[in-house]
């Protein structure tokens, strides 16, 4: 439906969606400069405590973050300066390391994740609206 047309309506939706979108990342940046986190860090670190143990690795990282691997490296080398990670070889194979979190990591995502989940409550009803209006 590449061609439909969009009404005014439509067009307002999208704007409420896209407002929406920015002020939780607003927020989420403030969230992890507070912690002294860049948003990228806190992503990363979101991502690694997110997966199974075993896909926890840069590669997974640049997946998420939507990085090339050696911009993933870098930071996953950054958070490894900041004791917030540790890389641990596999077994099996090792060319190959999973990310672990330190447990100063987990203090701080554990902050961080439910500072946002009491934001995404909030917001939960303005965009079901919006979406309903997207319909």
């Amino acid at each position: 439906m590449k061609n439909e047309v969009l009404s005014d309506a439509d067009y307002a939706a999208l704007a409420s969606f896209r407002h929406a979108i920015r002020r939780f990342q607003a927020f989420s940046e403030e969230q992890a400069a507070i912690m002294g986190l860049t948003p990228q860090q806190h992503q990363a670190l979101l991502a690694i405590r997110g997966c199974d143990p075993e896909k926890a690795t840069v590669g997974h990282v640049a997946e998420r973050l939507i990085l090339k691997p050696h911009s993933a490296t870098g930071l996953v080398n950054r958070l490894e300066a900041l004791d917030l990670i540790r890389r641990e070889q596999a077994a099996d194979d090792r060319r190959r390391a999973f990310l672990r979190l330190t447990p100063r990591a987990y203090d701080i995502l554990g902050s961080l994740s439910a500072t946002h989940r009491e934001e995404i409550r909030r917001m939960a009803p303005i965009l079901a609206e919006v979406f309903t209006q997207l319909g």
